[in-house]
């Protein structure tokens, strides 16, 4: 069973720093006890893959005591049946919790459903966040061990800081009556004393908090003796011996009161926190520099949730989404509904279907768009993202959208140029036969149905170049061109076939009616 002292919230911490860090769908915390394993904390989810499902391949035996594994389905037969079991998991990285004599304590692990790899500078920030980890653990299981011992000996008023000198968790007992406060050998050393140069009284304690936390820790700590929280826990900075401040964990509980319900007197410990508060600065300068680096991007980088019932909303969207959609990113926190306002009534069944299967199918997304907005009109917007399955059913996709209207705007000209003749703005040979192709197969579909063409031939058109030249010669293919314009139905086609060449499709036209034309 775990114990009471390892349900402690900075594994949680440390599971959610390192699942925001890798970008990974699990990670687990375990520790080892008596042989046994337990999970200390979880963070994530993988569909089919329960959090307690613990009994992974052991790390021990591998590189550095860590154990990666880029795509499961590379393992050869019989290699880590634990991760063959579970072909929910494609990639699987793992590092031990060592304690200072090398035991084990546990495992970090980090698990995904698309395979990846981890380069040299993230394994090595993994091993960090373990050895973290196996600080934590270690430390968490010490002081247990010593909140018990003060239990135990609390009758005897023994200070209870000697039995655990020289530990990195410290031990503070404080007479409230009397104003006095006794550190542990190992709180004093924890900031830089020696045991004779921190005094007992507790207004000397308050000179040590830093002043921007000071009435935050006096507040908590009155709020406790006057019994209105069940106990003292309080993250602070305090001042060292050298000047400099370091983070630390304060937790204590009244342990005496009077008749009338005053503290008497109150124990607690106080631990260390400077690496952990560190490591979260650290990720969140990481996750600073991303959010910047996305909103600096032309286009919105997004993160699109939807839930088992259909909903869906944006819970990640990048500065882009002002000029892509004309929106705030607050708009689509909550709903995709005004994205979906947005978007060409002609386009909008294929955008919902296109994101449908994509769900369905786990296939990256990718579409080509219209929108509709309130500053710059018709728009083309092209998307991209890849979906991942989470634990409660829902989709969750990854990707970017840009602005192709220049794009489409310039493909349109393109095919204009393959398919028309420049100087009649007549459809060119080539696309002229493919009419009559199409036309052709339409009457084998329906047959019974007649259609004509017309072929239309410029006399002595030489002669107009050579007497007036060839400026001339094309103004008279011009104006052919528009006469033979003028007189088409909507149906007609006709296309300059030749140099002075021209044809006409007549859909639905009997020979009677061709002639007449």
């Amino acid at each position: 069973m775990q114990s009471s002292a390892e349900h402690d919230p900075r594994f949680a911490l440390m599971a959610r720093l390192a699942r925001r860090h890798f970008a990974v769908a699990l990670v687990l915390v375990t520790a080892i006890a008596d042989g046994r394993r337990s999970l200390l904390a979880s963070a994530g989810g993988l569909a089919g893959l329960a959090s307690d499902e613990a009994d992974a391949p052991d790390p021990a035996a591998h590189d550095g005591g860590m154990l990666v594994v880029p795509d499961t389905r590379g393992l050869r037969p019989g290699e880590h049946p634990w991760l063959a079991g579970h072909p929910v998991v494609r990639f699987y990285a793992a590092c031990p919790l060592l304690a200072a004599d090398g035991s084990r304590l546990g495992t970090l692990c980090l698990l995904d459903d698309q395979p990846r790899e981890l380069d040299e500078t993230q394994r090595q920030f993994l091993r960090e966040l373990a050895e973290l980890a196996a600080t934590t653990l270690a430390d968490t299981r010490r002081e247990a061990a010593l909140s018990a011992e003060v239990a135990a000996l609390r009758v005897s008023e023994q200070q209870m800081a000697l039995a655990i000198a020289g530990s990195s968790t410290g031990i503070w007992d404080r007479n409230v009556a009397t104003g006095e406060i006794f550190y542990s050998s190992g709180w004093k050393a924890m900031l830089g004393y020696a045991d004779d140069e921190v005094s007992n009284r507790i207004e000397d304690s308050y000179l040590r908090v830093h002043p921007d936390d000071l009435d935050y820790v006096r507040a908590t700590i009155q709020a406790h003796l006057d019994g209105k929280t069940e106990s003292y826990d309080v993250e602070h900075r305090i001042r060292c011996k050298d000047g400099s401040y370091k983070w630390i964990c304060s937790r204590g509980k009244v342990v005496e009161r009077d008749s009338g319900g005053r503290a008497l007197r109150m124990i607690g410990t106080t631990t260390d926190i400077s690496a952990l508060h560190t490591m979260a600065e650290r990720l969140k300068q990481s996750v600073d520099l991303i959010i910047n680096l996305t909103d600096e991007v032309p286009g919105l980088v997004f993160q699109y949730y939807r839930q088992p019932g259909g909903t869906a909303c944006f819970t990640y969207a990048s500065a882009g989404i002002r000029d892509i959609y004309e929106l705030e990113p607050e708009q689509v926190a909550e709903s995709d509904v005004a994205i979906d306002a947005l978007i060409h009534p002609d386009d909008l069944a294929a955008y919902r279907a296109s994101l449908a299967a994509s769900a369905a199918s786990l296939q990256p997304w990718e579409l080509e768009y219209r929108v509709r907005l309130p500053r710059q009109g018709l728009r083309w917007r092209q998307g991209v993202a890849r979906p991942q399955r989470l634990a409660d059913g829902g989709t969750l996709w990854h990707g970017f959208i840009t602005d192709v209207t220049e794009r489409k705007r310039i493909e349109a000209e393109l095919h204009e140029f393959a398919t028309t003749d420049f100087l009649t703005q007549l459809p060119n040979r080539r696309h002229f036969m493919h009419q009559v192709e199409a036309e052709l197969a339409r009457l084998q579909r329906n047959q019974g149905q007649p259609a004509a063409v017309l072929m239309c031939d410029l006399d002595h058109f030489k002669a107009i170049n050579d007497r007036w030249g060839h400026a001339v010669g094309d103004l008279a293919l011009k104006h052919f061109a528009a006469i033979l314009r003028e007189q088409l139905r909507k149906s007609d086609v006709a296309g300059r076939v030749g140099g002075e060449e021209f044809a006409a499709l007549l859909p639905d036209t009997s020979l009677v009616q061709a002639a007449a034309f």
